[in-house]
């Protein structure tokens, strides 16, 4: 035996509690980690054990997107025992994370961590009061063409503050976050990803977070709208990122249940998944993006081209797109590959899947389209701006169609150019398009890892 010990959070508030707040000192905090560990009924394992057969220290294959390239995605697959833990709270989640270093670390998630269980008061700010927000800020009232300002404004701001540092959990290099079992997730948090290298997600049920907090914004669109923050997570300037096998929805909270002020839905949710910022080397695998509006986002500004040209490199494959209006992905920047994904269409409200953005090179092949009878086939490329799309092979209902002649067709004033200038050559297994509904929608997700 090696005397690698799995190290458990569980039964620790007292010390989560001291290290989030800063009561101890990193080296004292990572030692009463362990000691916690230990004292809470910590076993050995072996060396093999942890092997291949251990999904948290299974590594991104070779040549498996653009997140295998040059020194591949291991996360925290070769973590020694002292940095092995297992969380079962929002709290012990971010404490594990703020264990300092940066060598190997592998976080097991068990059971469903939930970032808001306080409810959105715990966040409040002394005097702020909705309804007065309401009241202060009614477009009868205040009007359609000034930004809101004054107290209430000032109160809502600081009381997202006061979520958003609530929620927020930082993911640090060399790690491999992992739910344990089939029925582990995050519910309310945001995961943050943000300025590092080498990460790992895999099995998580992230329900998306709800900002308690929207803004009301009068000036955006003819009518006004509220504007949300807060995705599901994000990935900001890191590189090399494996997301594979997880689940992101709206959860209990679907967009059809969110109330409307002002005559607007009181949009309460962001993305699902954001990769932004500089960020690169990211495969997204075998995941189910589901139930939700804006999804995925790959590139987040226009004029980001300083951080964002020549990086955004993407892998997209096997993930099942099911019921989700829009961006699945929308693409600035980025050479980005869409392979054997499965994209389930919804009937009502669907705006695209595949958003053509500033100075994009998408490359969609071999990928499901499930698309209701009365919505155009010629609506899943969207144009943004000016640029170049390969879509190759790609199955419509069953059939081949040729995504951008029909979209050329249906949509003659926003026709899309052919050829996105590069070919994809780190793909794993490609599987024919027809089998792709069947595969994706029966393995994607979490809680099916094999």
């Amino acid at each position: 035996m090696s005397g690698r010990r799995h190290l458990s959070l569980t039964g620790a508030t007292a010390l989560v509690l001291a290290i989030t707040g800063g009561l101890m000192g990193p080296a004292t905090a990572q030692a009463s980690l362990a000691h916690s560990a230990t004292a809470h009924g910590a076993t050995a394992h072996g060396a093999t054990a942890h092997g291949a057969s251990d999904p948290a220290r299974r590594t991104l294959p070779a040549g498996d997107g653009w997140g295998s390239a040059g020194t591949g995605t291991s996360g925290g697959a070769a973590a020694v025992a002292s940095r092995v833990f297992t969380v079962t709270t929002w709290e012990e989640f971010r404490a594990a994370l703020a264990v300092p270093g940066t060598e190997p670390r592998i976080v097991r998630v068990k059971g469903t961590l939930n970032a808001t269980a306080a409810g959105c008061s715990a966040f409040e700010a002394p005097g702020y009061d909705f309804s007065r927000y309401l009241a202060d800020y009614d477009p009868a009232v205040w009007g359609l063409d000034t930004v809101v300002s004054g107290p209430q404004e000032d109160l809502r701001a600081a009381s997202a503050k006061a979520q958003g540092e609530a929620i927020k959990a930082y993911v640090p290099a060399n790690t491999t976050v992992i739910g344990v079992g089939r029925n582990a997730g995050i519910v309310g948090g945001s995961v943050q990803i943000q300025g590092v290298d080498n990460v790992v997600i895999r099995n998580l049920t992230v329900e998306s977070p709800l900002d308690c907090f929207p803004q009301w914004d009068p000036t955006d669109g003819a009518t006004g709208a509220w504007n949300s923050e807060y995705d599901s997570m994000v990935v900001y300037g890191s590189t090399h990122v494996w997301i594979d096998h997880n689940t992101f929805t709206d959860g209990a909270h679907p967009d059809s249940s969110l109330p409307r002020y002002y005559g607007e839905v009181y949009q309460q949710h962001d993305g699902e998944l954001d990769i932004v910022r500089g960020a690169d080397l990211v495969t997204a695998s075998w995941n189910v993006f589901a139930d939700h509006d804006k999804t995925l986002m790959i590139g987040n500004s226009d004029s980001a081209g300083a951080t964002d040209r020549g990086r955004l490199r993407v892998t997209l494959h096997h993930n099942l797109f099911r019921n989700v209006i829009e961006r699945a992905p929308r693409v600035r920047f980025g050479q980005v590959d869409a392979y054997n994904n499965h994209f389930v269409v919804p009937a009502t409200g669907y705006a695209y899947s595949l958003g053509i953005g500033q100075e994009s090179q998408l490359v969609a092949e071999k990928n499901a389209f499930s698309v209701p009878a009365g919505v155009g086939v010629g609506a899943i490329l969207k144009k943004w701006k000016d640029a170049p799309v390969t879509t190759v092979g790609n199955l419509v209902n069953g059939r081949p169609v040729d995504l951008l002649a029909v979209h050329n067709a249906e949509f003659p004033g926003e026709v899309l150019r052919d050829g996105a200038g590069w070919t994809p050559t780190l793909r794993g297994r490609v599987d024919n398009p027809r089998a792709v509904p069947g595969l994706v929608d029966h393995r994607a997700g979490a809680g099916r890892l094999r």
